[in-house]
């Protein structure tokens, strides 16, 4: 039976917590293995090729909680416009609850790493695209034709990431609630024309 990787997942939710509040630049190796309390031997086996393969790993960790935490959404809610605003209030929530130091830790690996490192911007894709998609899918449910409920996905996720950058930098939950209310409006008024 194989061995169970006991650091590995450690290792990533560390990455993953210290981009998002300091970026990846910031973050260093030695800052990883002391705060995840991993064996230094752990990080180069699990990620041999270094710092750039534990982004793509916590990218894609992140970019998995999202999609959960949506999905999760979408069987509640009535409507896209209702998951949009649930999914803000959680933001603003998670925000408030870490002082604003953190944001989205996709969007801060991506703006340093993307489109130069191949891997780390095809996980950040593939974080979007789960994303966009399960917006997509709530929209077609809502009414909306395919190709509608998709460039509406894009607006709403693109949306969203500003505002989380607006609220870490005003250090205040109000351009996401704004932003979310502003898209519900607008999918609702799409909808019933």
């Amino acid at each position: 039976m194989p061995a169970v990787p006991k650091h590995r997942q450690p290792i990533v939710n560390t990455a993953l917590t210290l981009f998002r509040r300091q970026g990846y630049s910031r973050t260093g190796l030695n800052e990883i293995v002391d705060v995840s309390g991993a064996p230094k031997g752990s990080l180069y086996h699990y990620f041999p090729l270094g710092k750039s393969s534990i982004a793509v790993a916590a990218v894609t960790e992140a970019g998995r909680r999202i999609a959960a935490t949506l999905t999760k959404l979408a069987g509640e809610c009535r409507s896209t416009g209702e998951l949009v605003r649930r999914h803000a209030e959680l933001l603003a929530g998670w925000m408030r609850a870490s002082g604003f130091r953190d944001g989205c830790p996709i969007t801060t690996v991506l703006l340093e790493l993307a489109p130069g490192d191949r891997d780390v911007t095809e996980a950040g894709r593939a974080a979007y695209r789960a994303r966009v998609s399960i917006l997509s899918d709530k929209l077609i449910a809502d009414g909306f034709p395919k190709a509608r409920a998709e460039a509406l996905a894009v607006l709403c996720t693109s949306a969203l990431q500003g505002a989380l950058i607006q609220a870490r930098v005003e250090r205040s939950g109000r351009a996401l609630e704004t932003t979310a209310s502003e898209l519900a409006r607008l999918l609702d008024a799409a909808l019933t024309r």
